[in-house]
């Protein structure tokens, strides 16, 4: 199938779904049609000596602004299709999505929020709009609407891909319905080798043998999280071990983290305590390499709560377990885990060593 046509498919997707999900804030569909079109002129002129790893890909941009760092993905023959819905202005970071048509929602339930602020990226891909999304995540904002949408959501390690963030705490990600598809946009947005798929004993990318050693944590030893996306993280867990993907070991030092959000939240904070909020990255630093140095990945739900209406989340902070590793650096996907009893999808949290993104994704892959 040419670019054209499959561009021209996720056009008429979005232009019969999105007035419903409210993922686009725009959509670029002249631009889209022009350069798919383009796409298809170069592969025709150079035939099988053009390497285009993602001719002809959909692909939605997190905000406005979006297109501005995606460079490597249209290089790589990706058609940008829109930019996805992000808090609007003025809002608290706390909040989801505003489309172009009003709230975003999450696909599986129009009453709840699909997260944030990867609002857009995650329904979009969710729905069927488009493969790949790209996100930013500063506190959880790929990981959570991962999660509450059920799709593959990867934050990246804080410094391997550029960001603009001053605080260093937002980094790039994606995502995407598959762990090979983000695997490909990992390829080429790092040009390392997208991981394949390991068998029992086979070594891993970045020098993991499966089954992986992974420690569980429900709660990073500080957290409040709900019963059920527990339960739910719990039982893909056990779905990995039974697979022979992980195997979970218990570290030498039980897990138990500062919780991070006071100085997380003093980082973003003009004139609050850098002091004390290095005193507590330092010290989470410290015990994580702890544990990495007796398991390869770390284990936890994604979110400690299920998806909430769109009042908001009350006073509970759904980043409680994930903006810990935008603290100290280290990469993270959150996977699908499963559906709560309100029909909303929860996620598993992998957490590896610094760098080892390639092991986070062949991991995923055999999930």
């Amino acid at each position: 199938m040419r670019a054209a046509d499959v561009v021209a498919a996720a056009l008429d997707r979005i232009e019969r779904t999105d007035p419903q999900l409210c993922a686009f804030a725009e959509v670029w569909h002249d631009e889209a049609v022009r350069r798919a079109r383009e796409v298809d002129a170069r592969l025709d002129r150079r035939g099988t000596d053009v390497f285009l790893p993602l001719a002809g890909v959909p692909v939605a941009v997190k905000g406005r602004h979006g297109l501005r760092a995606a460079g490597p993905l249209l290089a790589a023959g990706c058609v940008p299709v829109g930019a996805t819905s992000v808090p609007g202005p003025g809002t608290p970071w706390q909040t989801w999505g505003l489309g172009a048509r009003g709230r975003t929602v999450n696909p599986w339930r129009a009453d709840r929020t699909p997260g944030g602020s990867s609002a857009g990226a995650a329904a979009a891909v969710a729905a069927g709009l488009v493969p790949l999304a790209t996100g930013g995540d500063g506190a959880g904002s790929v990981r959570i609407p991962a999660a509450w949408c059920g799709v593959v959501g990867l934050k990246t390690t804080s410094g391997r891909l550029p960001s603009g963030d001053r605080t260093g705490l937002a980094v790039p990600g994606v995502l995407a319905r598959s762990a090979s598809d983000a695997g490909l946009w990992w390829t080429v947005v790092s040009g390392e080798r997208a991981p394949a798929g390991v068998r029992s004993g086979e070594r891993a990318p970045a020098g993991a043998a499966l089954p992986v050693p992974a420690v569980w944590s429900p709660d990073l030893g500080f957290a409040d999280p709900d019963p059920e996306p527990v339960a739910l993280a719990r039982a893909a867990v056990e779905r990995l071990v039974a697979a022979g993907v992980v195997r979970l070991v218990r570290p030498r030092v039980p897990l138990r983290l500062t919780d991070p959000g006071p100085a997380w939240l003093a980082l973003r904070t003009p004139g609050s305590d850098l002091a004390g909020a290095e005193r507590i990255r330092a010290e989470n630093d410290r015990r994580l390499a702890g544990l990495f140095a007796d398991a390869e990945l770390l284990l936890t739900p994604t979110a400690p709560i299920a998806p909430h209406g769109h009042e908001g989340p009350g006073d509970r902070y759904s980043t409680s377990l994930t903006w810990g590793f935008n603290l100290s650096g280290h990469p993270a996907l959150s996977l699908p885990a499963g559906f709560g009893g309100d029909g909303c999808p929860a996620g598993l949290q992998l957490v590896a060593p610094l760098g080892r993104e390639a092991l986070l994704l062949a991991v995923a892959r055999e999930a």
